[in-house]
């Protein structure tokens, strides 16, 4: 087993540790985010990113010990604050891109390293997303394309594929777009030895 256990089944963080040189495992980390959210409804989206992702570590953490388990969430909040889930279908992924049109939001990405069940170590990144206004046509066009693939995707984006034609501008880390600031991830893992310095 290695010495970093991911908490996540997403194929773009398990990518982004891969590209990255970082040996590692990965589980399901087995929480319920749905009723998470509903506990921690009073934090603000940062706040729950950040407590999504210690739940993910915490708990594989908890039953794998000896073992750093990194775990890892992304939100989008909308201008009002309004956070968007993952679409549950392709007519609910068509309506997210139609309020985020024209507009901007701000991209979460928490991630956060357990060590025997407690946290050691956690940060939170955020991105602001400049979305063009979009037209009706070409959100069919793009879920055409798209869908189901962005079915997992908060915001119905692969920004490393054609997500990337929804925006004019982003403000910060592509990693943190993808959903984990990945160079903080990397500056931790080194201090505890599990990369070279």
């Amino acid at each position: 087993m290695s010495f970093l256990i991911l908490a996540s089944q997403s194929a773009s963080r398990r990518a982004m540790l891969t590209a990255a040189g970082v040996a590692f495992d990965a589980t399901f980390a087995g929480v319920d985010e749905d009723a998470a959210k509903a506990a921690l409804v009073a934090l603000s989206p940062r706040d729950l990113a950040d407590a999504l992702a210690e739940l993910k570590a915490t708990k594989v953490s908890a039953r794998m010990p000896g073992h750093l388990v990194l775990g890892s969430d992304s939100l989008v909040a909308l201008e009002d604050g309004t956070i968007l889930d993952k679409p549950v279908d392709r007519d609910d992924a068509a309506a997210h891109l139609r309020r985020m049109s024209g507009t901007h939001h701000d991209l979460w990405s928490a991630a956060v390293i357990a060590e025997n069940g407690r946290p050691v170590w956690r940060h939170v990144e955020r991105a602001r997303m400049h979305v063009r206004p979009l037209s009706d046509a070409f959100i069919e066009t793009y879920l055409d394309t798209e869908w189901p693939a962005i079915a997992g995707c908060v915001g119905c984006y692969r920004i490393e594929g054609p997500g990337a034609q929804l925006f004019t501008k982003i403000d910060g880390s592509q990693f943190t777009v993808l959903g984990m600031p990945l160079l903080n991830v990397l500056d931790f893992l080194r201090t505890r030895g599990a990369l070279p310095a």
